[in-house]
């Protein structure tokens, strides 16, 4: 996982670039803290994906804020005009508007959703969240139609 990549996962998890900065230092801080830790076991990228998500997630439940409440994925299906209109906006509307979905996710939620956008296999997301192949691709599809269709390739 380069830079880019726990930037991007920075950015999707924190909405605040003051605060963002700070997640991204702790992601680094804990990568670097927890590397003698690192046996191999799985492959180096994933466990960077899981160390970093796993201290995103924990940045989360720490910095939820009172106005903002985290919704499950039947309760953002139920959200009126969830999926309506989103094809007549521009990109980076559609990129904001998704953006904005995924920080309302709970954390597993966003850390498969994010896992995906990035690229990562079902396999890998499995491997790194804990759930099962079939748990992570049922997870990816309900997500998806959720946000309206939207993947990593528009």
């Amino acid at each position: 996982m380069c830079g880019s990549a726990l930037r991007r996962l920075a950015r999707a998890y924190e909405a605040d670039p003051d605060r963002r900065r700070d997640l991204l230092q702790e992601i680094h801080v804990e990568l670097w803290r927890s590397l003698r830790l690192f046996d191999g076991r799985c492959a180096l990228q994933t466990w960077v994906y899981r160390v970093a998500h796993n201290v995103a997630a924990g940045h989360i439940l720490r910095m939820r804020r009172a106005s903002a409440r985290l919704v499950d994925l039947d309760a953002l299906e139920r959200e009126p005009g969830f999926v309506d209109g989103e094809a007549r906006a521009d990109r980076q509307h559609l990129v904001s508007r998704l953006l904005d979905r995924i920080y309302r996710l709970k954390p597993l939620d966003r850390q498969v959703i994010l896992l995906y956008l990035e690229g990562e296999p079902a396999a890998a997301i499995a491997e790194i969240t804990g759930l099962s192949v079939v748990n992570v691709a049922t997870k990816i599809h309900r997500i998806k139609r959720l946000l309206g269709g939207m993947h990593a390739g528009e």
